[in-house]
């Protein structure tokens, strides 16, 4: 077992520092990829369909590196069909934080969604580490 306290036999989704890591580096690309989304469509559809096309996309993107990357657990199905629930519950707070930020704090559209990416970061993290964490482990090497 590593100092992490992750190792070939500590079965599913680990949860010591190299797994957060993991998902901080994961997150910082998926934030990207789907933030530059976002800003492709905001000039053809409003802020909140932007948001919620590349809120979309970025589950799915999230799901693969989640599993590949930051779990290191295999995808299934059933995973890949719970693993939306994580970011229904991070959607609501993000899309909340949105509404938020573009009305009362008075913020330009193309930069509300850097408060939702803040206040959604941590409940993320825990939530898809609860889905993830009874999947089988992915094979060494």
């Amino acid at each position: 077992m590593s100092a992490h306290g992750e190792g070939p036999h500590s079965g599913g989704a680990g949860s010591g520092a190299g797994t957060l890591f993991r998902f901080l580096i994961a997150g910082g690309i998926n934030t990207a990829a789907t933030l530059a989304l976002y800003w492709v469509l905001l000039p053809w559809v409003r802020p909140h369909v932007a948001y919620a096309l590349s809120f979309l996309a970025g589950i799915v993107l999230s799901y693969l590196l989640n599993t590949t990357f930051v779990f290191r657990v295999r995808r299934s199905w059933g995973g890949f069909l719970a693993f939306p629930l994580v970011y229904a519950v991070s959607y609501a707070v993000g899309a909340l934080v949105l509404q938020v930020a573009i009305g009362p704090l008075g913020l330009d559209a193309r930069l509300a969604p850097l408060l939702s990416i803040i206040a959604t970061v941590p409940t993320t993290y825990l939530l898809s580490r609860a889905v993830l964490r009874d999947r089988a482990p992915l094979p060494p090497g």
